[in-house]
């Protein structure tokens, strides 16, 4: 299930669901924080996640990517312990629980059943970036899909369904784009390890455009996620150095070797939302005392 990738799946639903909470939202007439509807919104998103990660290496093992090349770590598939119809059925079973916690999550939150059809198109996403007829993930399309759905339908997702409203503000955009960019990037470097294995089985950025390119590319989308959330909330400066960290570590290794950077980069971006989410609202907090 990579479990190491779940801090990026809630850093942008926790973003935006604390962001709800401060007293800029419907909840400062009285109402109480919904708990619940704040639960379900973060195993949703993490069954999302896993999802997308069984999904991924059912796909990779269908097509030959996965293969004795790979630099990466070895999962259920390429050591031999899970079968393919072992993953078929943990794939729909997964699907299964995303409807499930999905589902209630609208019906204790109270949102509008349209939004289901987000939760339906998010499923989409997490099954077909390696799977289906046409993977999008197999055209260097993953990027685009990681910044919509990790960013912009987390953060403003998250908001909407603890507060019930969107607002266009530049503190939520912030951090919408930021997270977006940022989730990009681990998609990137994981790209830019397996570059090698990859080639001739399907194209990623760093196939299109190459491995210094694909680190400028990196470097761009971790400095400008930074820079934007840190220009509106600058306790999150405090952070820079992990992000420095890993750029250092993008640029000096290659293959297996950059491999601790994905992780780094997963928590350091979950780090990034939560400590933007917090400063955000305790400046609210302190609007609503003091005006």
């Amino acid at each position: 299930m990579r479990l190491r990738t779940l801090p990026l799946s809630l850093a942008g639903v926790v973003c935006g669901g604390l962001l709800a909470a401060a007293p800029h939202s419907p909840l400062e007439d009285g109402k109480a924080f919904p708990y619940a509807s704040f639960i379900l919104l973060l195993l949703t998103a993490c069954l999302l996640q896993i999802l997308s990660n069984l999904s991924n290496e059912m796909g990779d093992h269908l097509s030959g990517v996965d293969g004795e090349g790979r630099e990466g770590p070895n999962y259920g598939m390429t050591d031999g312990g899970l079968t393919v119809k072992q993953m078929w059925h943990a794939i729909n079973g997964t699907v299964v629980a995303c409807c499930v916690s999905g589902l209630a999550m609208v019906l204790v939150s109270g949102c509008p059943l349209w939004t289901l059809l987000v939760g339906a198109a998010a499923i989409w996403a997490a099954t077909h970036y390696t799977l289906g007829k046409t993977p999008y993930g197999y055209k260097g399309l993953g990027d685009l899909f990681v910044f919509i759905f990790f960013g912009l339908v987390s953060v403003v997702g998250g908001f909407f369904v603890i507060s019930h409203i969107i607002v266009w503000k530049i503190w939520l955009l912030a951090s919408a784009v930021g997270v977006g960019l940022l989730s990009v990037a681990v998609l990137n470097v994981n790209n830019i390890r397996d570059v090698q294995s990859d080639e001739g089985l399907r194209k990623t950025v760093p196939l299109r455009i190459g491995l210094r390119n694909a680190r400028i590319y990196q470097t761009i989308l971790v400095v400008a996620g930074v820079v934007l959330m840190s220009l509106q909330a600058y306790p999150c400066w405090v952070l820079a150095p992990l992000f420095i960290w890993h750029l250092v570590g993008v640029w000096r290794h290659n293959g297996r070797a950059l491999d601790p950077m994905l992780p780094l980069l997963v928590i350091s971006t979950f780090l990034l939302a939560l400590l933007y989410a917090s400063s955000w609202y305790m400046e609210f907090c302190l609007q609503a005392k003091y005006g």
